[in-house]
């Protein structure tokens, strides 16, 4: 076949050229093939010629073009071919072949543009103009011409056209296309959008952060244009044995003709090796690959890297945005036994929503994710870094670190126990002051992604011989990793440098890929054989760096990639080996005469189609023709949300424990009732409704029927639990309990609460195991 054109972009104009090529033969072949029926063989044979004579004309013109450009391919085979059949008087032979080498070009092309269909919508979609205000009056311009602190009105079904936050109201946004995430999300005033993304909801406005060129969707478009202009190694070497199989087809067209003494039969033999399905399928694979990524959020810069991808043996992590989520996120409140924690934690939130210290926007997000109602603050000032006092509800409110809030407040049996109590290694405390007295503290902390351990065991299914994990981080708090996820090795305390070094010294067992999110990690991206770069929140500069781009926050994705690179790699073999032997095959029985040029034509088009079609299968999911459990995305998202709903129930739990613990005893009936009904109220049928629901549904998809048993067995512990604390609060005597209960009650209280933080844990990893299996 002709040269690979794969990642080269598709030209409407030599796609036009393509057709009518294809339409001439085409129209040469039945006008033909009427005069022959029609008993006029002299007409049927000037109608074959003809259009044979076109084709070759314009292959010719090819052939030159590309040996002028120093490529070289099994176009001489095809020109060899048509040519033969002029001379020989074989013009229906010659039709054919034209047919088959313009019909081969076509096909080759559709598989292309099919394959491609992820990549070519991301640039489809960059917009042009955008409506800017100035001067009161709005405005359109080009894209081009947006400043950062432009304000922007961004209308319904629009894409955003650059970074920036949102001025008013809310924005409904579809961030399908960068994400995968089939739901729209809210973007609240203040709170920061990504260009690329579509308007989902009502026209808002904008305050642009950058230039259309140092935009989130402008790096991605750049990405894809290096993705589509790269040239993979596997092709290359496709085109290398190219040039041995054209040593063979003329070896034996030249021995069929020197033993046999008939031309007709080298003709024979130069007709079934054209085109080569070699060229046809390799290509085609790779691409399909490169697009089944895209699809899942992963963008792979050409067909290099996904190869690579196939034959890594060593990963290299990076700690903070990797391994971990890369956000502050609440995991702990304590407060005053006077106080409820909730209440304090919306306290802090409320003064804190004027802030944007990352830690005051995770206190919000918290508060949020809890169905707190915010206030709005009054008089609010901030030291930058320290922290925020304020005016919410009436009340004198003071967040912010230790020695910020301790110079507020009066020293007290509790704050002294607060300060204890935040001396934890990983975890960044925030206190919170009421009118001059400590109300609480909040303990945050980067906590590892749900998904790194099912990431790590499948990493190492796909072959991977070793994990390592390299951070700038303390090494004791790196090691604390390595002591439940299994690494085969920790490097702390690292600087840029030190990575690259690294990728270096782990080269020697093999391929290394090396998987980080930040500006620090660049040169170890560059430097590793696959750099792989968590671009959803990450910092461009590693984006750049690296070869492969994972655009969700998602580290399920990168074992998804490396799995669709060994499964494109194998087909791409698969339909290499079979054409060429087939092609062979055919080639030894047209040597010795058993086939004519024109069957010898019919079986080659046979063959490259097959070859084709086997390529595309790359395009595909081999689990949609199995029985398996998943679950659509947008049944995840609502999963999801449910159990961040319920989080303010599992936190009642350990503030139940607490505040029992100094209760008068006549109060604790009435606090253990409260909890007993919130569990019933909320709990119990949310674990119900999976079990009785989900659950069945989960396990008529998958091949087990005993799949998911285990959680069903965590839902009758709770369900066990709830029913013991009501059967404690019964036996309660009529003055409370005693010490041994007020011991058993929290006992039993701390058992509840670890096992459903561990059961909503292990519910999250499988659901994300699920839903990335489609």
């Amino acid at each position: 076949m002709t040269r690979s054109r794969v990642f080269e972009p598709f030209w409407q104009g030599e796609a036009l050229g393509k057709r009518l090529l294809l339409a001439v033969i085409a129209v040469a072949l039945l006008s033909g093939t009427v005069a022959w029926l029609a008993d006029r063989p002299d007409l049927s044979a000037s109608s074959w010629a003809a259009g044979t004579a076109v084709i070759l004309a314009s292959l010719l013109t090819e052939i030159a073009i590309s040996l002028g450009r120093k490529e070289f391919g099994l176009d001489l085979i095809a020109a060899l071919a048509m040519g033969g059949a002029l001379l020989l008087g074989e013009y229906l032979t010659g039709s054919i072949v034209a047919l088959m080498y313009t019909g081969g070009q076509a096909l080759e092309d559709f598989a292309q543009r099919r394959a491609r269909r992820e990549l070519t919508a991301l640039l489809n979609r960059v917009p042009r103009i955008a409506a800017r205000y100035a001067d009161g009056q709005l405005q359109e311009v080009s894209v081009e011409e947006l400043k950062p602190g432009d304000r922007i009105l961004v209308r319904r079904g629009e894409v955003v056209p650059v970074d920036g936050n949102v001025m008013d109201g809310v924005a409904v946004l579809d961030e399908a296309a960068l994400t995968g995430e089939a739901l729209p999300v809210r973007r609240r005033s203040g709170e920061p959008v990504t260009s690329g993304t579509t308007n989902a909801g009502d026209a808002f406005e904008m305050l642009a952060a950058n230039s259309a060129s140092d935009s989130t969707y402008a790096a991605i478009v750049r990405l894809v244009e290096e993705a589509r202009a790269a040239k993979a190694p596997m092709v290359r070497l496709a085109d290398r044995y190219a040039l041995g199989f054209l040593a063979i087809t003329l070896l034996l067209a030249g021995g069929a003709w020197a033993v046999s003494g008939e031309a007709i039969r080298a003709l024979a033999v130069l007709v079934i090796a054209t085109p080569c399905p070699l060229i046809l399928a390799v290509p085609v694979a790779i691409v399909s690959g490169v697009s089944r990524c895209a699809a899942k959020g992963v963008l792979v810069k050409g067909g290099g890297a996904l190869e690579m991808l196939a034959r890594v043996k060593t990963v290299i992590l990076d700690k903070t945005g990797t391994i971990t989520d890369g956000r502050a996120r609440l995991i702990e409140v304590k407060s005053r036994t006077d106080l409820d924690p909730l209440e304090v934690l919306r306290l802090a939130a409320s003064l804190d929503q004027g802030s944007h210290h990352v830690i005051a926007r995770a206190l919000v997000a918290a508060a949020r994710e809890r169905g707190l109602r915010l206030a709005a603050p009054s008089g609010s000032r901030e030291e930058a870094g320290s922290g925020v006092t304020g005016r919410i509800d009436g009340h004198e409110i003071a967040v912010g670190g230790w020695d910020f809030v301790s110079a507020r407040i009066e020293e007290t049996a509790f704050s002294r126990e607060i300060r204890e109590w935040i001396r934890r290694d990983g975890t960044v405390a925030v206190l919170a002051a009421k009118d001059g007295i400590l109300a609480g503290a909040f303990l945050l902390a980067d906590e590892v992604r749900p998904e790194a351990g099912s990431v790590l065991r499948r990493l190492r299914e796909a072959g991977v011989d070793r994990i390592v994990l390299a951070t700038g981080d303390r090494t004791e708090l790196a090691e604390s990793l390595q002591s439940f996820l299994g690494l085969d090795s920790v490097v702390a305390e690292l600087k840029p440098e030190d990575k690259t070094r690294i990728v270096e010294a782990e080269r020697s067992a093999g391929p290394v890929m090396m998987v980080g999110d930040g500006v620090n990690d660049a040169p170890a991206l560059a430097a590793a054989d696959v750099g792989v770069a968590m671009g959803a929140r990450g910092a461009a500069a590693s984006s750049e760096a690296a070869d492969v781009v994972i655009l969700v926050d998602r580290l399920d994705r990168l074992v998804s990639a490396i799995s669709i690179a060994h499964r494109s790699r194998n087909i791409a073999l698969q339909s290499v080996y079979m054409g060429m032997g087939l092609s062979v095959a055919g080639m030894l029985a047209a040597a010795f005469g058993y086939l004519t040029p024109v069957q010898g034509a019919l079986l080659q088009e046979a063959i490259d189609v097959v070859a084709i079609l086997n390529a595309l299968r790359a395009l595909g999911n081999p689990m949609r023709w199995r029985k398996t459990t998943h679950l659509p995305p947008a049944e995840l998202i609502q999963l999801e949300a449910e159990h961040r709903a319920l989080m303010d129930v599992v936190d009642e739990l350990r503030h139940t424990t607490e505040r029992i613990q100094n209760l008068p005893k006549t109060e604790v009936r009435k606090e253990l009732a409260d909890l007993d009904a919130l569990l019933r109220r909320r709990l119990l049928p949310h674990e119900r409704q999976d079990d009785e629901e989900l659950y069945p549904r989960l396990r008529s998809r998958a091949a087990t029927p005993d799949a998911l048993a285990g959680m069903s067995r965590a839902h009758m512990e709770i369900q066990r639990q709830v029913h013991s604390l009501t059967s404690l609060r019964k036996a309660l005597g009529a003055h409370g309990p005693s010490p041994a209960q007020r011991y058993e009650i929290q006992r039993l209280l701390h058992g509840l609460e670890a096992i459903t933080r561990l059961h909503f844990a292990q519910e999250l990893e499988i659901y994300r195991l699920l839903e990335d299996e489609q």
